[in-house]
């Protein structure tokens, strides 16, 4: 029997219409080399530049000792001491740069006078696992370890990703518990990719329509796992789904939409972290597809998803 999804908001509905003209539903490995080569919601200097922001771009050791890059983004002039915001990209692990997402930031950056870190993690299938949370994590790391010079306070230094980097973020926090290693003070994570499995009812019913569907997803696993995906020879780093244990991790933001492959996923790790005793705020927007706020921002459901991630960040982050 076909699952049947829940309805897209009508607006967004509208909207994801004029989406498919240009990005499939179902991506395939022969479409990475030109999806890698099309910005993805990147910003350009002019962005930058409207927005009050500046960066500066570091060379330092990732997994293994390889180099790869993180850029530091800040207010223009910024001067003293505040929250620090660590940013790992979205792109299903196979596509996306550092930039990738980061406009979604730049309110809080300037509002907070915030630094936000984010970093070139290696891509799969290039790349498989442990590369991409690995090098996640050594500029995590890094980042700590820099915290006095990039002005940031050590107390106030939070994990953030959308989508894959929801899930590198996840499989960061994890790694920095279990290695007793930087402190968060929080994980955003933003519509993230938990679960290689293929086994829920929403990746089910997001098959072949939407934005990032079930074969777009068994695609990004496959990337990152090779013939591991589904198989017990996954760790909870990759795929943080698979954590049985949840104590111990700093307080969590959750969202997705109810009309995306990763809801289950998503609502099962609140769940989870509530059953450990920890912290989580969970919202899933009613007909919302995958990254439906980047691709519509103006959309009244994408307004009331930005506005709760604002008031979120204020509350864990803010002066």
């Amino acid at each position: 029997m076909t699952a049947v999804r829940p309805p897209f908001d009508p607006e967004l509905e509208g909207a994801l219409a004029l989406i498919a003209q240009q990005l499939p539903s179902t991506l395939t490995a022969e479409m990475i080399p030109a999806l890698r080569s099309a910005p993805l919601l990147s910003p350009g200097p002019e962005d930058l530049a409207a927005a009050g922001i500046e960066s500066r771009t570091a060379t330092i050791p990732g997994y293994g000792g390889d180099e790869i890059e993180v850029t530091v983004i800040q207010p223009v002039g910024r001067t003293g001491t505040g929250p620090g915001i660590f940013h790992t990209h979205g792109g299903g692990m196979i596509i996306g740069d550092r930039w990738t997402g980061v406009t979604a930031f730049f309110d809080a950056i300037v509002r907070l006078n915030a630094v936000l870190v984010t970093v070139e993690y290696r891509l799969a299938p290039e790349f498989p696992d442990p590369t991409p949370v690995e090098d996640c994590y050594a500029a995590l790391v890094w980042t700590a370890e820099h915290a006095e010079e990039l002005g940031i306070d050590a107390d106030r230094l939070l994990i953030a990703g959308g989508s894959a980097g929801g899930g590198l973020a996840a499989g960061v926090a994890l790694l920095a518990r279990d290695r007793q290693g930087p402190r968060l003070c929080a994980q955003m994570l933003m519509y993230p990719m938990l679960d290689d499995r293929d086994e829920t009812v929403s990746t089910a019913q997001i098959d072949g329509e939407g934005v990032w569907d079930r074969g777009s997803n068994i695609l990004g696993w496959s990337a990152l796992l090779g013939d591991r995906r589904g198989t017990d020879d996954v760790s909870i780093y990759a795929a943080p789904a698979r954590a049985t244990d949840l104590s111990g991790l700093p307080p969590a933001f959750i969202d997705c939409g109810s009309a995306e492959v990763f809801r289950d996923e998503d609502v099962a790790y609140a769940t989870a972290i509530w059953a450990a005793g920890g912290q989580a705020e969970l919202h899933v927007w009613p007909g919302g597809f995958h990254g439906f706020e980047g691709f519509v921002p103006q959309a009244r459901l994408a307004q009331e998803m930005i506005g709760a991630r604002e008031r979120w960040l204020d509350r864990v982050i803010g002066s």
